[in-house]
C-alpha cells in the first residue's frame, strides 16, 4: 500500500490534490495601504497575549493586496485560477518585548488556497470578496498612472455585506512608505481540539512571527485617504473604525515565505 502524500488535505497517493502546496512560497502584488486611527483601548482589546500596546495605542493599517503566487515550480502561473487572489485586511501595532511589530486582526480572502495558506502562517482568514483600481502600462483614461493626482480605490465584502471601502488620490512619491506596517507581522496560531470536554485547550495555541526573504518593492507612492469600515453580522473589525485617516500608499511588493518563526506557546 502507497503512502499518501501532500502538504495539506486532501492527500493522496501523488499529493496533487493538495489544497496548499509545499513551501517555498513567491508572492508579488499590487498593494493599496491606508494608515490611520482607531479608538486606543478598542484597538489594545484585540491584541493576543503576548503583546503589549504600542506607545501610540491606536495606531492601525488597512491593507487592500492584488496578490499572484506560486509554489517552487510555478505551474500555477500558467492556471492562474490557482495562482490570483484578493484580499483585505487590518493590523494593530503593538510590542513584543520591546521592539515594534504588528497584528492582523481581521482578513478576508478570496480564495480558499489563500485562505488555507493563511492560516497555516497564524493570519485569521475570512472568505469575502476583494476588488481594487488596477493600473496598467499603457496612457489611457482607464488605467490610473501612478503621478500626481490619480485616484485609486478599493472596496471588500463578505457574505453579501460591505466591509470596508479605501480611496486614495496619489501626490508625490513617498520618502517612507506606510509607518503604520512596517513593523514586522506577529499573529497567533491557533487550531481548536474537537474532544469533549477539551473544547478551551486548543491543539496549537502560539505567537509567530513571520518570516520572509527575497523581499523587493516598487517605488511607494503616497496621498490623501479615506477609509470608512461598515457594520456586517458576524463581524467584529468595526472596533477598528478610524477616529483619524492618514496617508494612503500605492505600490508593487514582492517575496518569499518558506520559514515561520514559533515566539512563545501561549496559555501554557
Amino acid at each position: 500500500m502507497s503512502a499518501l502524500r501532500g502538504y495539506t488535505v486532501p492527500r493522496t497517493p501523488t499529493g496533487l490534490a493538495s489544497l496548499v502546496p509545499p513551501p517555498p512560497w513567491h508572492y508579488v502584488g499590487d498593494f493599496l495601504v491606508v494608515d490611520f486611527h482607531a479608538d486606543p483601548e478598542d484597538a489594545v482589546s484585540l491584541l493576543p497575549e503576548g503583546l503589549d500596546p504600542h506607545p501610540d495605542a491606536g495606531r492601525c493599517a488597512a491593507v487592500f493586496a492584488d496578490w499572484q503566487s506560486c509554489s517552487e515550480d510555478g505551474d500555477e502561473l500558467l492556471d492562474p485560477a490557482r495562482s490570483h487572489y484578493k484580499e483585505c485586511y487590518l493590523v494593530v501595532n503593538a510590542l513584543l518585548d520591546g521592539q515594534e511589530v504588528t497584528t492582523c486582526t481581521f482578513i478576508w480572502v478570496d480564495q480558499d488556497f489563500a485562505m488555507a495558506r493563511g492560516w497555516i502562517q497564524g493570519f485569521p482568514k475570512k472568505l469575502g470578496e476583494v476588488w481594487m483600481t488596477r493600473t496598467f502600462n499603457l496612457p489611457t483614461r482607464a488605467a490610473p498612472a501612478l503621478a500626481p493626482g490619480s485616484r485609486f480605490g478599493a472596496t471588500c465584502s463578505a457574505r453579501g455585506r460591505q466591509i470596508a471601502t479605501a480611496r486614495v488620490t496619489l501626490r508625490e512619491p513617498s520618502a517612507s512608505g506606510s509607518v503604520h506596517t512596517d513593523p514586522p507581522i506577529v499573529n497567533v496560531r491557533h487550531f481548536p481540539r474537537l474532544a469533549a470536554g477539551r473544547h478551551d485547550d486548543p491543539q496549537v495555541h502560539e505567537l509567530v512571527r513571520s518570516r520572509s526573504r527575497d523581499r523587493s518593492v516598487s517605488e511607494i507612492w503616497e496621498g490623501d485617504a479615506e477609509l470608512e469600515l461598515f457594520d456586517a453580522p458576524g463581524e467584529e473589525h468595526t472596533l477598528l473604525r478610524p477616529v483619524s485617516v492618514g496617508r494612503g500608499y500605492r505600490f508593487t511588493f514582492g517575496y518569499t515565505v518558506d520559514d515561520l518563526e514559533t515566539v512563545k506557546e501561549l496559555g501554557r
